[in-house]
């Protein structure tokens, strides 16, 4: 269910894989996305089941309406009755609140300062990375009183460099913007690394404490890809501070 953690100063990072949940195929089984076609009861009850493991409270976590852009959002609580807004990425400076992002081969960019207690969580696919929700979020932090200096980032499963792959021309664009995207696919082509492209920027940004998963989302079958299955769950992300 969970497939990798973390917890650096009171800081917490969580990624989750397909399984352990109650979706029926294609979603099988810890779907996490509300608007996959998925029975919106099964994804209640994986967003709850994942939530417990994680050791928060499943009303406790903010969710995004995510449309690969650069929005940024800062929350201090759950949205309520109100429509989660279209963003990519949500800050928060409320300690025990988590925030989440989904994805089936994007890149889950999980962020927290845990001096200032400023969290981030932003959904970075290729167009995101591209307009800069990354460098948008972390300003967005900075705006709360996080040090880059300080701040602790993770990214979890994504489509890898090695499998990316995309025509010549959209490499070339996309490596115009941010150059260590450039990619190869493991038989050759043209191929973005995305994950590459963002800890990239946010070295530039001067956040120095960053890991990255080394699963890649298409080749695992653990994991939900899109570009492997198209009608599939989501993944998630989430962190939180104490």
């Amino acid at each position: 269910m969970i497939g990798q953690r973390d917890t650096v100063n009171g800081a917490h990072f969580a990624f989750t894989d397909r399984w352990g949940g109650v979706s029926a195929v294609p979603y099988e089984e810890l779907n996490l996305g509300g608007a996959v076609g998925d029975d919106p009861a099964a994804v209640t009850a994986n967003r709850e089941l994942a939530a417990k493991t994680i050791g928060v409270d499943p009303a406790r976590v903010v969710w995004m309406n995510q449309v690969h852009g650069a929005g940024v959002a800062v929350v201090d609580g759950p949205w309520g009755e109100d429509p989660a807004p279209r963003v990519d990425a949500i800050v928060t400076a409320e300690r025990g609140l988590a925030l989440a992002v989904l994805t089936a081969d994007c890149v889950p960019v999980l962020l927290a300062d845990p001096v200032a207690g400023v969290a981030a969580a932003a959904h970075a696919g290729r167009p995101g990375m591209v307009a800069g929700v990354v460098p948008a979020a972390v300003r967005a932090m900075t705006g709360l009183g996080a040090d880059p200096a300080r701040i602790v980032a993770r990214t979890g499963p994504a489509v890898c460099g090695r499998c990316y792959e995309v025509p010549e021309t959209m490499r070339a664009e996309v490596a115009a913007v941010e150059p260590a995207a450039y990619a190869e696919t493991s038989w050759g082509t043209p191929a973005l690394d995305v994950s590459a492209g963002v800890h990239a920027q946010l070295e530039r940004l001067g956040v120095h404490d960053r890991a990255q998963s080394p699963v890649c989302t298409l080749e695992s079958h653990d994991h939900f890809s899109y570009r492997r299955d198209r009608t599939t769950g989501r993944l998630a992300g989430y962190v939180w501070l104490d």
